[in-house]
């Protein structure tokens, strides 16, 4: 993401959502507690577009993404959204998708780590923004529904045919986007859809001591395991290599390398600068 701006100023405010900085870690609050923080078509418009502030701000090292009340998201609002989209024509159609997907495409391109801390429902697209994140951390009374077959639609809703065999493997995303049936936490850290289970109300805070420990390390050695990561999915074995090399070589040029040298040489904790 390029840091390099136009005439825009930063949001000061953000209608749909909570958002709060400390000490490099932003934490984004779906905050519609009494709707089971269900999703609006200006909700996605603005994580679509506070990601990408984000992104070129470079004072964010790591994101948590939480949700207020009883659950982390419960999808799409049904009467906003889904109410809504019968009215709309297939080009009205096709531009709300694509951005439901630009939010997803924002979670996976962002050059910081993004933590879903889950607890109670993560439904539909909530699922698919937990899914989208880098790690997932989440207490018991999480679970986990791809709903989308459940409305009559597609279950490879907003990249989700594209991420989850890659996170748990091609059986078990069949039967979650087929059957939509709910995961619950002992059987998402089985297949690996949970990234760390946290004790009972407690993914709140085990999401930010996570976010705090990436946000104290090197930011750019991250940034670019993360851009590697979703670069390489596809790629063949020669192609991504070389892209391994290529960044490395950069990498090995910056000063947070050398810093980790000096460091080692003086045997003390290295100061990472995300350079």
């Amino acid at each position: 993401m390029s840091p390099f701006t136009g005439s825009a100023a930063r949001t000061p405010d953000w209608h749909h959502l909570r958002v709060d900085h400390a000490d490099g870690v932003a934490t984004v609050t779906l905050a519609r507690p009494e709707r089971l923080n269900a999703l609006t078509f200006g909700a996605y418009a603005d994580l679509r577009d506070l990601l990408a502030e984000l992104s070129r701000e470079r004072s964010v090292r790591a994101l948590v993404l939480a949700g207020e009340g009883r659950g982390f998201c419960s999808g799409g609002d049904v009467e906003e959204i889904i109410g809504a989209t019968l009215a709309l024509d297939t080009a009205q159609l096709l531009d709300f998708n694509r951005m439901t997907g630009q939010v997803v495409r924002a979670v996976r391109e962002c050059p910081f780590p993004v933590i879903a801390a889950v607890h109670g429902a993560a439904a539909g697209a909530g699922a698919v923004l937990a899914l989208a994140a880098d790690f997932r951390v989440a207490d018991p009374t999480a679970r986990f529904a791809f709903l989308f077959t459940r409305v009559g639609l597609s279950g490879g809703d907003m990249g989700a045919a594209y991420l989850l065999p890659r996170v748990v493997g091609l059986g078990h995303a069949t039967r979650l986007l087929m059957l939509g049936e709910p995961v619950r936490a002992p059987e998402a850290e089985r297949i690996g859809l949970i990234s760390e289970l946290a004790e009972d109300g407690g993914a709140d805070a085990a999401a930010q001591r996570l976010a705090r420990r990436l946000a104290a390390g090197p930011a750019l050695a991250y940034a670019q395991t993360k851009a590697l990561l979703t670069a390489e999915l596809d790629m063949p074995l020669a192609a991504a290599v070389e892209l391994d090399a290529a960044t490395q070589a950069l990498l090995m040029n910056g000063e947070d390398y050398a810093e980790f040298h000096a460091a080692f040489t003086e045997k003390r904790a290295p100061k990472w600068q995300g350079r």
